[in-house]
C-alpha cells in the first residue's frame, strides 16, 4: 500500500523524527516533536492516507523523547504472533500504464511494472511482515537505477517491494508441456497470442 513510504514523507514535511517499521502486529511508528505538529501527524496519517490502505485500529502512547537526529524506515520486526492482515494484488496504476505505453520509458512494455500504489503483493508473499526478502522477488536483485528509486523518498517506488525493470526483474517465458522453454520476452508473449489465435490452451502462471 505504501504506508510506510507515506509516513515517512509526512513525518518529515513536518519536521518530525523517529522510525516506522513493519511488524508482525502491523505498521509501528515512533515520532518525536512540537505537540501541536504530532497532532497534526495524527490528524494526516488518517486523512491522508494511500488510497488502497484501509487503518482498521490506531493505538497511540505517549513516550519520553529519546532525541531521534532523523526520520527513518527501519528494518521489519519480525517478533511475535503474526496478526497483520495480507494486503490484495493492485490493479497497475495510471502512472504505471503510461511508463508501460511510453516508448521512451525504461520500462516500456515491461509486464512485471509497479510501485508503492499497485502490483503484486498476496500473490507473491511468502510470510509476514510484508517486506522483499519474504516475497518470491526475494532472489531478484535491484539493479542500480531500481534500488535508486527503491532508496529515494520522493520517488513513488520508494521501498516499492516488487520493485522491478527488464534489466533485474522477473521475465515471460512460454514453456511447452514439458516444461521446455520455446520462447522468452517479448517473443512469448507474441508466441502466446498466435497459440490462443490459432485455438490452443494456454496456462498462466
Amino acid at each position: 500500500m505504501g504506508f510506510r513510504p507515506f509516513v515517512h514523507r509526512l513525518a518529515c514535511s513536518l519536521g518530525l523524527a523517529g522510525w516506522v517499521e513493519n511488524s508482525n502486529q502491523g505498521v509501528l511508528v515512533e515520532v518525536e516533536g512540537e505537540p501541536s505538529r504530532l497532532d497534526e501527524f495524527d490528524r494526516r496519517l488518517i486523512e491522508e492516507r494511500p488510497p488502497r490502505a484501509v487503518v482498521q485500529g490506531l493505538e497511540v502512547s505517549h513516550l519520553d523523547p529519546l532525541g531521534y537526529a532523523g526520520f527513518e524506515i527501519r528494518r521489519s520486526d519480525v517478533s511475535g504472533e503474526p496478526r497483520a492482515l495480507l494486503v490484495p494484488d493492485i490493479a497497475t496504476c495510471a502512472d504505471c500504464l503510461r511508463e508501460l505505453h511510453d516508448p521512451r520509458d525504461r520500462r516500456h512494455r515491461y509486464p512485471f511494472t509497479n510501485c508503492t500504489n499497485c502490483g503484486p503483493r498476496y500473490s507473491i508473499t511468502l510470510g509476514l511482515p510484508y517486506d522483499r526478502a519474504r516475497t518470491s522477488m526475494a532472489r531478484f536483485t535491484m539493479c542500480r537505477l531500481c534500488r535508486s528509486e527503491y532508496e529515494d523518498p520522493s520517488d513513488r517506488r520508494f521501498h516499492a517491494e516488487p520493485n522491478a525493470c527488464p534489466e533485474c526483474g522477473p521475465q515471460l517465458a512460454l514453456w511447452d508441456l514439458s516444461g521446455r522453454a520455446l520462447a522468452t520476452r517479448e517473443s512469448a508473449l507474441d508466441a502466446a497470442v498466435e497459440a490462443l489465435r490459432a485455438g490452443r490452451i494456454l496456462a498462466v502462471k
